[in-house]
């Protein structure tokens, strides 16, 4: 469970208060801290997966806890932008960080949902380039102060709000029409299901007719041999 590529792993999840306390610290210098911290927590991200693969360590542990600290390192760089002061330069900007703040939330409660009745949710290629977009806009706004970088990376905010906007319509989107085809083989294995019924009900009452025809059948016969009995 210890290899190189889980402690990567959980080296994105100990960074996270240490990025929590520049609320607290102003200063310029670790305002630089945190901006490499977080860009060297990022790369991790590429290189946890990458070494999994070449050393043949997947692990449960790892997929388990690689998407969660993601999204952690995430969250933790977006409450800084919304908490500490003077961090957007418009109030506007605020729209993406809701906006996948709630992608974030809406999509891991996707998958577990999934996860539970066995389907799969797979990483789309626009997925991809929106967690490019939005790693790097957190990391340049983190650096902030530093040159121009935090007003491009509060521009590329706005590119990953989007793409994470229609990223996570796409989810949600599948996960609709997975539950609508659910729905959907239930309502015909139940219309299958009156049909045997109702058939099976037929199938009785013609058997029920023929026993009571052919009680009526015998009865009669008796009844005529009786007579010709007697008569003889």
């Amino acid at each position: 469970m210890y290899n190189l590529p889980n402690i990567l792993t959980i080296s994105r999840i100990l960074v996270i208060p240490v990025i929590f306390l520049s609320l607290y610290i102003n200063s310029f210098a670790w305002t630089m801290f945190i901006g490499v911290l977080f860009v060297t927590a990022s790369i991790t991200d590429y290189f946890d997966g990458y070494l999994a693969r070449c050393r043949n360590q997947t692990s449960a542990f790892g997929r388990l806890l690689d998407p969660i600290a993601d999204k952690l390192l995430v969250a933790s760089a977006l409450v800084v932008i919304l908490v500490k002061p003077d961090m957007v330069f418009s109030k506007l900007s605020y729209i993406p960080v809701f906006v996948i703040l709630c992608r974030e939330i809406l999509v891991s409660g996707l998958r577990e949902f999934l996860r539970e009745v066995n389907v799969g949710l797979p990483v789309t290629r626009l997925a991809k380039w929106k967690t490019g977009f939005q790693m790097t806009a957190l990391a340049m706004m983190l650096f902030h102060g530093l040159w121009i970088w935090h007003y491009i990376g509060e521009l590329l905010l706005w590119v990953a709000g989007v793409l994470t906007f229609i990223t996570g319509y796409q989810y949600f989107q599948k996960s609709v029409d997975y539950v609508k085809s659910l729905e959907k083989a239930k309502t015909v294995e139940a219309k299958i299901v009156v049909k045997k019924t109702a058939t099976k009900k037929v199938a009785q009452k013609k058997t029920t007719a023929k026993k009571t025809v052919a009680k009526k059948t015998t009865t009669t016969t008796k009844k005529a041999t009786k007579k010709s009995a007697k008569k003889q």
